[in-house]
């Protein structure tokens, strides 16, 4: 018997010896992303006990999988609530799959957004609300990802066209698209941020955008909508006759983008 108290005793004081070691070891190896974190309880609580054991069982993976297609089939049923509240399941589930975040900010800040102002059965002043709530509900989405991912180049790009394109705040769109320009070194994002600065109200960023624009006509890249952009801002900057670029303005550049999708 006291073989056994003993025995147990060496048991328990190694087990605590263990413990802050294991802590440590999975602090780092979450820190280094190579493990995901541990759920916390409002995800437990709306996967359901199934969920939450296939999750702790390493399937975390596939029942995110699942929660996506339950938020297809609530986009075709146009649930958005259900929408985002399922997009936020999987997002929690798998923290670092960038495509849940676009898609889940797609779905709020283009899809949701744009059925709700196109919905002819809701006040007008109503539906301009629920638009301009959905496309934030977007933006929110996207921040929080990039708190996440913040070398995401794809969620910056996002954000960047959902400022530009669905808040009209132009500054912030191109300050995004720097971010993308960083993280990829790709010379489109650098003007595609000087386009949006060229349509502040700031003589400033006027400025600024024509520096840029400036730096890739004389790298010799020079498509159409920056020939019209440096043309637009060397009027509003009162730029010298003598220092004007020679082309005249012609078509714009094409720009990427998502196509928006409507159940």
């Amino acid at each position: 018997m006291k073989r056994k108290l003993q025995a147990l005793f060496v048991i328990l004081v190694l087990g605590v010896l263990k413990l802050p070691v294991e802590e440590s070891a999975t602090r780092y190896l979450r820190e280094v992303r190579l493990l995901s974190p541990p759920l916390d309880m409002s995800v437990r609580d709306s996967i359901g006990q199934m969920g939450v054991a296939a999750s702790l069982g390493g399937l975390r993976s596939l029942v995110a999988s699942i929660i996506y297609l339950q938020a297809y089939t609530a986009w075709s049923n146009v649930d958005w609530p259900k929408v985002d509240s399922l997009f936020q399941l999987a997002t929690s589930l798998q923290p670092r799959y960038e495509n849940y975040w676009d898609e889940a900010a797609w779905q709020m800040a283009y899809n949701a957004a744009s059925n709700y102002r196109n919905n002819q059965q809701i006040n007008p002043a109503l539906r301009e609300k629920l638009y301009q709530d959905h496309v934030e509900r977007g933006v929110e989405i996207l921040k929080q990802a990039l708190k996440v991912l913040p070398d995401s180049a794809r969620l910056w790009n996002t954000l960047a066209e959902v400022y530009g394109r669905r808040l009209e705040e132009p500054e912030k769109a191109a300050e995004c698209y720097l971010e993308v320009f960083r993280l990829i070194k790709d010379a489109r994002f650098e003007r595609f941020a000087a386009y949006q600065y060229a349509q502040t109200q700031k003589r400033e960023l006027w400025q600024k955008a024509y520096d840029m624009l400036r730096t890739s006509y004389d790298a010799k890249q020079r498509p159409p909508t920056l020939i019209n952009t440096m043309k637009q801002l060397e009027n509003q900057l009162n730029i010298p006759e003598a220092k004007r670029i020679p082309e005249v303005a012609t078509t714009t550049e094409p720009q990427h983008g998502k196509a928006e999708a409507k159940p």
